[in-house]
């Protein structure tokens, strides 16, 4: 049976393959378990679906963010723990995301480029570092990180485990009850 609790929004946010996905399929895992109401939004099937219309320039990439977040707002709002996994790679917007959410935890998934890069099984790396993909964030783009996050995982430092404990505990802050 579903619990009662408050909705939030959990936004994970870090270079394209810094293990944003893992660890929020992960922390879905244990929320589901606990029997928490969850929704997931990630990056790459939200582009595929509500934001397929949009490019990568800045502005594009600022839209793609505000129709993630308002989604998750509406989610949210209807007690719903929201885990977005989205690149995100602009304070500015995340800034605007989390103020129209309100009860919203930002987690830094933070791996060095290298790092990301040897994780690259898309090749997208590859193909942003010859030419093929212009704009890649962290390549010919910029990544902005988080200046003080709410959670920060260190995915070449700590194991998935202690990533997923650093972001549940964090939900306990909120006073949600797993």
């Amino acid at each position: 049976m579903e619990r009662g609790h408050i909705g939030v929004t959990l936004w994970f946010t870090g270079l394209s393959g810094a293990g944003k996905t893992t660890i929020s399929q992960a922390v879905e895992t244990e929320l589901r378990l606990k029997g928490c109401k969850v929704e997931v939004l990630d990056g790459d099937i939200v582009r595929q679906n509500l934001t397929k219309d949009l490019g990568f320039s800045r502005e594009d990439r600022d839209e793609n963010i505000r129709r993630i977040g308002f989604v998750a707002n509406l989610l949210t709002r209807n007690q719903v723990i929201v885990l977005v996994s989205a690149i995100s790679p602009y304070r500015e917007i995340r800034t605007e995301v989390r103020q129209r959410i309100g009860n919203f935890i930002e987690i830094y998934v933070n791996a060095p480029l290298e790092v990301c890069e040897q994780r690259d099984v898309k090749g997208l790396y590859k193909k942003a570092r010859s030419g093929v993909i212009k704009n890649f964030t962290g390549i010919d783009d910029p990544y902005e990180p988080p200046i003080n996050p709410d959670v920060e995982c260190s995915t070449d430092k700590e194991s998935l485990e202690q990533s997923v404990s650093k972001v549940l505990d964090q939900l306990t802050t909120l006073g949600l009850k797993l």
